[in-house]
């Protein structure tokens, strides 16, 4: 094989455990965290943290049906790989369009958030702050998975940290709240289902699946890896939380661990935290133009998009035209600015896709039971695999939490998606 035709498709494997499992924790802990920690404890009260538990657990149901199908099929494609092998061809097609559009969106959502924080320290017009940090994490992603894989471990860390130091802070304060009160087992699910979306990103470490080491192995502990320590984090957070401030206030503060680091660093707290929003913001939006761009690669490859996005730079290692395409696309989303609506089409778009996953290893274990696995979902009833029946039906219990707004654009999104789909099958 020549070097030009190696170029045009082949991605290079540079990524270990550590690089691709800090990817998955820099995605896992986003926003959520600041967002939903109030809101979780006006259900929860006290008990948050066990709301945090749970959504971990049934996150956890899908994660395995992940590792088992990355173990299978590494590959850059991901769900919309594992997909076709279990399901027509045009359910693949949709699931994969349905991740690209949803991680599109989701990076000009963040991207926007990041102006905001920005903002806290300069007066910058949001729509300028959030295309140019577009601008910026699409050269990184550019430069190759190598530079991007740094970037993101230092930037994790921080994230991380962040965490750490709320969990210090309200170490010496644990047993001052009762964590066992609460508002009973509806309020608990209630939060459960709230903070599940603090859980949403785990699955974007398979894209990185053509660019690691021994990935049959890699990917699949990364992702249970990534997915437990960012489990860990959010309980002892939430526990510190409650600690510091009691279930009241902090349900009724609209910056929480703002109010935490207060305790320590006086009204320095709410700079620390917006510091480590830009921070955490930057990062979310890289890894998420990063798995669009090799989801879009993986299926370009694979003949579903366009041949054109499958060219791989030959010294960087990059898909450039596909990470161009991504970048330009949640550009003109964050020009819009605020898009609150057509954001939640995001969270409508993780679900379907963590349906058909689930739904992937059930069927394929039922029609090629004698297929390898290197990672196997222990536990099956009559050839059904157990826990991804399970988790099948806690995705599908979590949906019906969304907007009904989200759940119309998203079928929307999907319709056009068949259309687009059929499209391109007839050019081919």
């Amino acid at each position: 094989m020549t070097a030009d035709r190696r170029s045009a498709s082949a991605l290079h494997r540079v990524l270990g455990l550590t690089e691709v499992t800090a990817g998955g924790v820099g995605i896992i802990i986003g926003a959520g965290i600041y967002v939903l920690l109030g809101a979780a404890t006006a259900h929860a009260g006290p008990l948050v943290w066990l709301a945090f538990l749970i959504a971990a657990g049934l996150s956890a149901l899908t994660a395995l049906s992940y590792a088992e199908l990355s173990s299978m099929f590494p590959s850059a494609a991901g769900e919309y790989e594992y997909t076709r092998h279990a399901l027509p061809e045009w359910v693949a097609f949709v699931v994969g369009w349905t991740m690209i559009v949803g991680l599109v969106v989701a990076a000009a959502t963040v991207s926007i958030g990041f102006a905001r924080y920005v903002g806290y320290f300069v007066d910058v017009d949001a729509r300028v702050a959030a295309l140019g940090l577009l601008t910026v994490v699409s050269a990184i992603a550019m430069a190759g998975i190598k530079q991007s894989a740094r970037l993101t471990l230092a930037l994790s860390a921080v994230q991380v940290g962040g965490l750490v130091l709320v969990v210090l802070i309200g170490l010496p304060h644990v047993g001052d709240v009762d964590l066992l009160a609460g508002a009973g087992v509806g309020g608990v699910l209630g939060a459960a289902a709230l903070v599940f979306f603090a859980f949403i990103g785990f699955d974007e470490v398979i894209t990185l699946s053509e660019e690691t080491r021994d990935p049959t192995r890699t990917v699949p502990r990364a992702l249970l890896l990534a997915l437990g320590l960012s489990a860990t984090l959010y309980v002892a957070v939430a526990i510190a939380a409650v600690s510091v401030l009691g279930a009241s206030a902090l349900a009724a503060s609209p910056r929480p661990l703002a109010e935490v680091m207060a305790h320590v660093l006086g009204g320095r707290g709410a700079t620390v935290v917006a510091a480590i929003a830009v921070v955490t913001t930057t990062n979310t939006t890289l890894l998420a133009l990063t798995a669009a761009s090799r989801v879009l690669y993986g299926m370009a490859k694979a003949g579903a998009m366009p041949r054109r996005f499958a060219k791989v730079h030959a010294r960087r290692g990059s898909p450039g035209r596909a990470i161009v395409a991504v970048a330009l696309i949640s550009a003109g989303f964050a020009g819009l600015g605020d898009f609150a609506v057509i954001a939640a089409v995001t969270d409508f778009a993780v679900y379907v896709v963590f349906l058909a996953v689930n739904a992937t290893v059930i069927v394929l274990r039922l029609t090629r039971p004698d297929m390898p696995r290197p990672f196997a979902v222990a536990g099956a009833v009559g050839g059904i695999p157990v826990l991804p029946l399970l988790g099948f039906g806690a995705v599908a219990v979590m949906m019906t939490h969304l907007q009904p707004i989200a759940i119309a654009l998203g079928t929307a999104l999907c319709a056009v998606g068949l259309v687009a789909g059929w499209l391109l099958r007839s050019r081919r």
